[in-house]
């Protein structure tokens, strides 16, 4: 999964400064591509640079379209953003589904121009539409803006998915042997106050125990701790 995989896509911007706060934005989450489609200042322009503070080299790699098709042609997953709910036939998504989507393929993230958003035809192209949660009274997101949180959110989201977490070096997890011990000692105290009733159903009783014991991934600590814990409970019978 990587970040060169993401696009973030500009439709008929307006304003310089918009195209060079998005190229700040998708650096400051370390991406790098960034695409144009039918500009309407100059591109690229003295404006443009100074407003992206440092992000002159995805300036400079970025590409520009004449139209979307052309724009479109190399991604696998266009996600449009938008502020108004389409009544059409395509899948509407929030920030929490783009968990669901596959980073590995191509994926553009599409938005239109300043003005007027996306019309319906440009909607057209894309996969999903996605829309980001606001005051219901007042909708509308600059367009730096909508790219910052959606640009975080997808870093977030490959970050998660590609470093996989890992526990401090100082806790050791339980061996099987060290849980099956405490699960033993737990199971006898539970047959000795003959909690095992109707007796059928012991099988699977025993089973959905040792379920949530071994999927709880405890360390050698907390094993002790419970053991400690299920033989005081039968000394005080």
């Amino acid at each position: 999964m990587s970040k060169n995989n993401i696009s973030f896509i500009l439709h008929k911007p307006q304003l310089s400064e918009n195209i060079g706060a998005c190229a700040r934005a998708i650096k400051n989450f370390s991406f790098k591509k960034l695409i144009l489609i039918n500009p309407k200042p100059i591109f690229p322009n003295d404006k443009i640079f100074a407003t992206s503070v440092g992000a002159k080299n995805i300036i400079n790699q970025s590409k520009v379209y004449e139209n979307i098709e052309k724009a479109l042609k190399d991604i696998d997953i266009v996600i449009a953003t938008s502020a108004r709910f389409r009544n059409k036939n395509i899948k509407h998504i929030n920030l929490d589904d783009l968990k669901k989507i596959d980073f590995k393929k191509k994926v553009g993230f599409l938005f239109g121009s300043e003005a007027s958003g996306l019309s319906n035809e440009e909607v057209s192209y894309a996969n999903y539409t996605l829309q980001i949660p606001t005051n219901p009274e007042f909708k509308s997101l600059n367009l730096s803006h909508s790219l910052t949180i959606i640009a975080q959110v997808i870093s977030s989201i490959i970050k998660m998915k590609t470093k996989p977490f890992k526990k401090s070096k100082k806790v050791k997890s339980a061996s099987k042997k060290e849980i099956q011990s405490m699960i033993n000692l737990c199971l006898s105290n539970l047959e000795d106050i003959n909690f095992f009733k109707p007796k059928e159903k012991k099988p699977i009783m025993l089973q959905n125990l040792r379920n949530i014991f071994y999927k709880m991934e405890l360390s050698d600590k907390e094993t002790r701790i419970l053991s400690s814990v299920f033989a005081s409970l039968g000394k005080k019978r």
